[in-house]
């Protein structure tokens, strides 16, 4: 407990930095917008599994270089695949470092490492005036993400995406119109599941504590990946997507893919803070690492034009949501990516969503996947009054590189990605702590739990690393 920051600390440290009190505007570094026959120069942290396919994608477009290369493991087999495609982009193991060394070259950075590592990178881009693509979620604590948006904020020529690539696709710009038009309104409940054997461990759910320390590879920088968590020793169970397993490194399926599943109703159903969050069923809830099936509920109030509304999200291989009738299939999404160690694997119910509004149940996938209404009846007859959806103009990639150029504007900016990753940080407090709380969204503090309020932001960065927390 000794080592948690106090609510009270949590509230002054907040207002200090919404206050804009450590970083003149004289220190930012220049931000540069590529011209209209100009590309983008991109620096990219993270450059194996997740992170590769970013800068794949990012590249395929047409409107980047790719000038600098970063990576904790860069002698690690699943780096080579980047290294060899862009050979004389300069190379660097700390981003630090790569900072220092090509601030005036860079114009831009994409961010592609463990969720913890996020914040301290996208803060340091962000003081040096570079635009900035970070994979979903934003950052790793409830602070975190309220520094991020303070900061993009202050900075507002800053352009910020974070990497729900869905938010640009198919899905985005119907949900839109239908809220638009009124065919989704009155959304009272949604359902949301993750039910893929992309569980990230088959541990002993009785272990007790974090496993026994490995040699570390000689090619890894053992203390630069962990950053501001410094203090485990090294496992393999700890890197190359196995951090998403533990509280201390990731996020669990919430914070993979509450971005992919949510993101569209939480923005155009005007959700932001929940006022309630509930653990209502946890297997193999521990200390350490995340459940092997979670269901939690959050609870939103009434908003403008919106009555109250819950969410309920399920995950784990056999924890399904209740099931509308005329459901129908659950095909294979063919929006989602397959993991890094193989092809998807059927399941009884493809990640997801069930909508229900007072006068209509609406079903859907996730990433780009648009929305159908059931039963198929129901749908056929409101197909004439279904609005025309606009075409997706540019990909999350392209979006994100024509706002580094003055183009476009992004369409999942940390305004809008920020209070979503922080609905995030709230469920797994209570996944974490197996426990409900009330959250006051104004004043931004957990009013009835004091350890889960801390857990808001956490335990204090290691030393070295407490600069970044400074707005």
């Amino acid at each position: 407990m000794k080592h948690y920051i106090s609510r009270r600390s949590f509230i002054a440290k907040t207002a200090l930095a919404g206050g804009g009190l450590f970083l003149s505007n004289s220190l930012l570094g220049s931000i540069n917008f590529a011209g209209a026959n100009e590309r983008v120069n991109l620096a990219c942290i993270g450059i194996g599994y997740r992170g590769a396919d970013i800068i794949k994608d990012l590249y395929k477009t047409g409107l980047c270089n790719i000038v600098a290369l970063c990576d904790v493991d860069m002698g690690a087999k699943h780096t080579e695949e980047i290294l060899k495609m862009f050979p004389n982009a300069k190379r660097f193991q700390d981003f630090r470092k790569m900072f220092d060394a090509m601030a005036n070259e860079i114009d831009a950075v994409s961010i592609g490492t463990p969720d913890f590592a996020h914040f301290a990178m996208t803060m340091m881009a962000m003081d040096l005036g570079k635009h900035v693509y970070v994979e979903k979620p934003m950052a790793h604590t409830f602070y975190e993400n309220e520094l991020l948006m303070q900061k993009a904020e202050k900075f507002s020529k800053v352009v910020t995406q974070m990497g729900n690539q869905g938010h640009s696709e198919a899905n985005y710009f119907q949900f839109k119109a239908w809220e638009e038009k009124g065919i989704i309104k009155d959304v009272t409940r949604i359902d949301a599941h993750m039910n893929m054997p992309r569980r990230w461990h088959s541990w002993d759910i009785n272990m007790k504590n974090f496993p026994n320390p490995e040699n570390i590879p000689g090619t890894i920088d053992w203390d630069l990946w962990q950053m501001h968590t410094n203090g485990h020793m090294y496992n393999k169970d700890f890197v190359n997507g196995q951090w998403r397993c533990w509280y201390d490194f990731g996020m669990g399926a919430l914070g993979d893919w509450g971005a992919h599943i949510l993101d569209t109703a939480h923005e155009f159903l005007e959700l932001g803070l929940p006022h309630r969050v509930e653990a209502i069923k946890l297997d193999g809830h521990n200390s350490f690492f995340f459940p092997m099936s979670s269901t939690l509920k959050f609870k939103f109030a009434k908003r403008k034009g919106h009555p109250a509304m819950d969410i309920n999200w399920y995950d784990g291989l056999d924890n399904l949501p209740p099931i509308p009738e005329g459901y129908g299939v659950s095909g294979l999404d063919p929006n989602i990516p397959p993991p890094s160690t193989g092809q998807l694997q059927p399941v009884k119910l493809n990640p997801g969503k069930i909508i229900y509004s007072k006068d209509l149940i609406f079903k859907g996938g996730s990433h780009a996947s648009t929305l159908q209404i059931i039963p198929e009846e129901k749908a056929i007859a409101l197909a004439s009054r279904l609005p025309v959806v606009s075409a997706t103009p540019s990909n999350h990639f392209k979006n994100f590189l024509l706002a580094c150029k003055g183009q476009e504007k992004t369409r999942s900016p940390f305004s809008i990605a920020g209070p979503l990753s922080q609905v995030f940080c709230l469920g797994v407090i209570a996944q974490r702590l197996n426990t409900q709380f009330d959250f006051d969204s104004k004043k931004k503090e957990i009013t009835n739990n004091q350890f889960a309020n801390s857990l808001l932001i956490g335990p204090p960065p290691t030393k070295g690393w407490e600069q970044y927390y400074k707005v």
